[in-house]
């Protein structure tokens, strides 16, 4: 019997129609002519709590930390033992299995494990479903993998779980405790991918705070040539005077000093460079979930677990594909389903969609089919099955709209333009005009000026010039400009910047090698990572545009913690670790030997972190802690907030400590 089993019902129902009949549902299965289908709900086990390792847990104390599994433990979760068991008895029965989890880490550790509780010793295949129409199940059906091949995968996913398990369980209990000494009645949840998150919000709320706007100018001049006007703009000169640290020119003096100079002079401009380049723009790639959250926050302020819910929600319609992929490339095999996806894409009743779909051309063939860059998943696309657009909600309306939009956008040419670059020198001065003028628009038809991201300086056509021409001097004027502060994150941009994670390290010998690594947290926990930290009051969106405010707590967890846990260096290392073990270059016990000793190093120091005291009355013997109103045998009394540390204790008289007289200097 073969026995497929899927991370939930609602796949285990699609994969139960494209295998043949009869077909009949059970209490926890289904039956097929093709074999069994059950399922599980997400994690069926769970990560044992620190008191089930030893009872001793269950009270913090920091005499405890750090808690290190000497043997990791997975427990069967309340609410799934039932279907466990069914699963369980299943595998008994079973002479081969199919491992049909979600095709990315998570997925494919969550069935794994399964199999490793029970010591499951029968074959294990794998399949990967990418979509849910009924198309791509039957291929994905002839297409099994042996489940060994992922073996790499499940170690990643274990490697993240228990190192989360570390820092998470530790950490917390380390530095709550700490906070809790210092008289803050409060948890403080440590995560290793949420804690740099929020800190990168209270950075940036603190750049906003103390930032000091400041003027600066923008020089240019109009030149004409053969009796038409360009700007062309001043560059200074090395060591040129009145530059802020951005080279940006700031003193207005100097600034009208060299517009006198500019209007005073009297010989020609000359032309000492000129050169033209034809440049080409490929297609914008079809979409990554990351990719399509920050394109939704941007157009339609849809917060990121929104876009995640509503791609699922199109996934299991069957109108697109796997919604958690952190991949941004497709399959070369699927390039034939474009005709089929583009001809119902061209029927559909929006007006945009259609009319680009039928200009589309099937045979294009962009840079985003390429086989080297796939792994358990591609990108998001649409699927081969015709979509109802009336049927849709508002929501996901937009969402299929951005992802179809991307993919039709394979099947146009590529952008090409000519950009010319031109250096002037007059009065003594250096000047730069930039044009570009557009050969063949190709998919920017789709985007417009959203595609184009053309700074000031990079206007439209120049005039025919040479190097030695001698355009005439028109005018030159300084624009006086502001200094903006910068933007608070929105829920979609803090996404963005936990993806693009490089620009916020510390240290500067690791943005490079971080550059290429995948941020920090994955493409299918940032939006819940996000969510989690405004749920628990770290977070809260304000104005009408959401964008994300840090509460006190935020800013006492953030400040109390070492560097370590609050900038995302090490995190995004370890992430890059991640990927490398689950490419087989990576050891998982390596791995969390060193989260072992990370986590162990942070405990010792939050024991002796610098927090705050938060109370009216500081204790007087040890100055550490604050006094605490408490209930005893006796009564209400006073006690330091740091025992047993400190075990100083007072009366309570009038809902106050009865604190002994302080002695004046002189007296005995």
């Amino acid at each position: 019997m073969r026995l497929y089993i899927a991370e939930k019902p609602s796949m285990a129902a699609e994969i139960a129609k494209c295998l043949p009949g009869p077909v009949s549902r059970k209490d926890g299965y289904i039956s097929t002519g093709g074999g069994i289908i059950t399922w599980g709900y997400g994690h069926i086990l769970r990560q044992a709590e620190p008191d089930e390792y030893d009872p001793k847990y269950g009270k913090w104390r920091a005499e405890d930390l750090p808690i290190i599994p000497q043997s990791w433990k997975l427990l069967v979760a309340d609410s799934c033992k039932k279907q466990f068991e069914i699963i369980k008895n299943l595998i008994d029965q079973a002479s081969e299995i199919v491992h049909a989890g979600d095709p990315d880490r998570e997925g494919q550790l969550l069935i794994d494990e399964v199999l490793d509780y029970v010591n499951n010793q029968k074959p294990v295949r794998r399949i990967l479903l990418n979509a849910l129409d009924e198309q791509s199940i039957k291929k994905a059906i002839t297409s099994l993998r042996d489940n060994q091949d992922f073996y790499n995968l499940k170690q990643s996913a274990l490697a993240r779980s228990r190192a989360d398990w570390l820092i998470g369980m530790n950490l917390s209990r380390a530095y709550t405790l700490a906070a809790q000494q210092a008289g803050h009645r409060t948890t403080l949840p440590v995560g290793r991918v949420k804690t740099p998150t929020l800190a990168l919000v209270v950075r940036r709320e603190r750049e906003i705070e103390g930032f000091k706007q400041a003027d600066y100018f923008t020089l240019k001049a109009d030149f004409s040539q053969h009796d038409t006007v360009f700007t062309a703009y001043w560059k200074p000169r090395e060591n040129q005077p009145g530059l802020d640290t951005e080279g940006r020119l700031a003193d207005k003096a100097i600034a009208q000093a060299l517009l006198e100079t500019l209007q005073a002079a009297t010989e020609p401009a000359a032309v000492i460079l000129c050169e033209t380049t034809e440049k080409k723009e490929p297609q914008r790639l079809p979409l990554a979930l990351s990719t399509l959250q920050v394109m939704a926050g941007k157009r339609f302020s849809y917060d990121p677990q929104l876009v995640l819910d509503t791609a699922q929600k199109l996934y299991e319609k069957k109108l697109t594909t796997y919604p958690r992929s952190d991949c941004e490339f497709l399959p070369e095999s699927q390039h034939d389903d474009a005709r089929a996806i583009l001809h119902n894409l061209s029927g559909l009743a929006h007006t945009e969609l259609a009319g680009w779909s039928g200009k589309a051309e099937p045979v294009t063939k962009s840079r985003a089919w390429n086989d080297k860059k796939i792994t358990a998943h591609h990108a998001i696309i649409p699927t081969v099955e015709r979509c109802n657009f009336a049927t849709l909600s508002e929501s996901e309306r937009n969402i299929y709209f951005l992802i179809a939009q991307a993919y039709i956008a394979q099947f146009y040419p590529v952008h090409v333009y000519d950009q010319t670059r031109a250096e002037l020198d007059y009065a003594g001065e250096r000047f730069t005009a930039n044009g570009r003028i557009i050969k063949e628009l190709g998919w920017k038809e789709l985007y417009g000026a959203e595609a184009d991201e053309k700074k000031e300086e990079d206007g439209g056509a120049l005039p025919a010039m040479t190097k030695g021409d001698q355009p005439l001097f028109v005018k030159a004027s300084a624009d006086k400009k502001s200094t903006k502060a910068p933007g608070r994150f929105t829920a979609a941009t803090l996404l963005a910047a936990m993806k693009e994670i490089h620009k916020y390290v510390k240290n500067p010998d690791l943005k490079k090698q971080l550059k290429d690594v995948a941020g920090i947290g994955t493409e299918a926990t940032r939006a819940t990572i996000i969510k989690e930290l405004t749920e628990r009051g770290f977070l809260r969106e304000e104005t009408k545009k959401k964008y994300l405010k840090p509460t006190e707590p935020a800013y006492l967890l953030v400040d109390i913690l070492p560097e370590e846990i609050t900038y995302p260096d090490f995190t995004a290392l370890w992430e890059d670790i991640l990927h490398q073990m689950a490419a087989g270059n990576a050891s998982l016990d390596t791995f969390l030997g060193q989260q072992a000793r990370f986590a162990s190093s942070l405990c010792t120091k939050a024991k002796g972190a610098a927090i705050p005291l938060k109370g009216e009355h500081h204790c007087p013997r040890c100055r550490k802690g604050v006094l605490q109103l408490k209930n005893g045998k006796h009564g209400k009394f006073w006690g330091c907030s740091r025992y047993p540390a400190c075990r100083a204790s007072f009366d309570d008289k009038n809902d106050k400590p009865a604190l002994p007289p302080v002695k004046e200097q002189g007296q005995g």
